[in-house]
């Protein structure tokens, strides 16, 4: 196509003044012949407004933030006319504004690829996805429609309106005004990136948004794991028969210990995945909730001995199936029963499993790899930290072994 003339043109609404006084500035895109008007969603002073130059006179507070609004605007105005060009199809001056404004009914926008993801996703949980995920899924939209209503005056925002400001101005709400941690921010990021790239395969977008954007490093912690004295305690107390419940938590925790199992794995597993090999051992084979990963671990004789305990050939799963919400307050009555200090968690049983009985008793970290069902042995290491004990043991062998070593100068 051909393009003789385009141009943008702001002006005000003098007829329009809102209870302050102030003037909508309203716009009009030329292509061509065509034309399309639209409203900037700003308004300011009239006696400020430059119709020579469409911007504020002066540096005051209003001119310098309308100003940068305009300029803002006029960037994703020629962004989404540029986008329309490189298409190399015929277009007017309704499509540029279309494709800046995000039109509901003829393009697929940033919230609405969102919305599609986490419907795809609902129908999933429960066959090879978690409800978890879906909800952190469902939570960053929530924050991301607060952003985009809230900071940029819309209902949506198309694909072409995406630039690296936008991610940068997310970034400063998350942080600032939502106070919320920078891991929770990098989280939701993650999420961001995932639908543009979805977006990009599926041919919404003419580009992967924000595929070179760095995200914020991730904080590396050493996970928390039970010490051998915290493990006793959990394991030898003794729970009153009318406190049900907190025994169910206190043995789902142990077999997390003896097994490396998460929550949603522990009360999701059934007899399918439990198999013998050719020397007779159980082991336990599952794909985990969490990444379809397989993961594999040959069943301690104390993991079993909790699979007898609740044996039921009337239900489906090894383990009756309690709530996550209960489960987390029966831990905190587990810790105070059990006189321990600190808080413990249920997934602190998959630490546990890691550090203290396997790689405390020398099992080489590339099994732990294979047995937690990890994709990158990296993230091993981080689980499976180096006891105090495994540390000495270590390097009594190492003494042991150079002992006849001479040293020869």
């Amino acid at each position: 196509m051909k393009v003789e003339k385009f141009k943008v043109l702001l002006y005000l609404k003098k007829s329009g003044l809102d209870k302050s006084g102030k003037a909508p500035i309203m716009g009009r895109i030329t292509v061509n012949r065509t034309m399309a008007q639209f409203s900037c969603k700003l308004s300011c002073t009239p006696e400020l407004w430059n119709p020579r130059e469409s911007r504020l006179n002066g540096k005051s507070k209003e001119a310098v933030e309308v100003n940068a609004k305009i300029d803002k605007l006029l960037l994703d105005i020629n962004a989404a006319f540029d986008s329309l060009l490189e298409r190399k199809s015929d277009f007017d001056a309704v499509s540029v504004k279309d494709a800046f404004q995000g039109s509901m009914n003829t393009q697929m926008t940033l919230l609405k690829q969102f919305r599609k993801i986490n419907e795809d996703l609902l129908e999933r949980v429960g066959i090879d996805r978690a409800y978890g995920t879906y909800d952190k899924y469902r939570y960053t939209l929530m924050i991301l429609e607060e952003f985009v209503n809230k900071k940029l005056g819309v209902s949506d925002i198309a694909f072409g309106q995406l630039t690296e400001r936008f991610i940068w101005d997310f970034q400063e709400f998350v942080l600032d005004e939502k106070k919320q941690a920078v891991d929770t921010l990098r989280h939701y990021l993650v999420l961001l990136k995932k639908v543009c790239r979805t977006a990009y395969k599926e041919g919404h977008s003419e580009k992967y948004h924000f595929c070179n954007f760095k995200l914020p490093k991730q904080k590396v912690s050493t996970p928390k794991a039970l010490t051998h004295e915290e493990f006793v305690k959990v394991r030898d107390l003794e729970i009153p028969p009318q406190r049900a419940s907190i025994v169910v938590t206190r043995d789902l925790f142990l077999f997390a210990c003896f097994t490396g199992t998460s929550y949603a794995d522990t009360v999701s597993i059934t007899r399918d995945n439990l198999s013998r090999d050719d020397m007779g051992a159980l082991w336990l084979k599952y794909r985990r909730k969490k990444n379809e990963l397989r993961a594999r671990v040959k069943l301690l004789p104390e993991a079993i001995a909790l699979m007898e305990k609740y044996r039921d050939d009337k239900r489906e799963t090894l383990f009756p199936k309690q709530l996550y919400s209960t489960l987390r307050g029966n831990m905190k009555i587990l810790r105070v029963l059990a006189g321990i200090e600190s808080d413990i968690v249920y997934h602190a049983g998959r630490h546990s499993f890691a550090s203290l009985i396997t790689l405390g008793d020398g099992v080489p970290i590339e099994t732990i790899s294979k047995m937690l069902g990890h994709s990158n042995i990296q993230t091993t290491q981080i689980y499976a930290r180096v006891t105090p004990r495994k540390l000495f043991e270590d390097m009594n062998r190492f003494i042991e072994a150079t002992g006849d070593l001479q040293l020869v100068l």
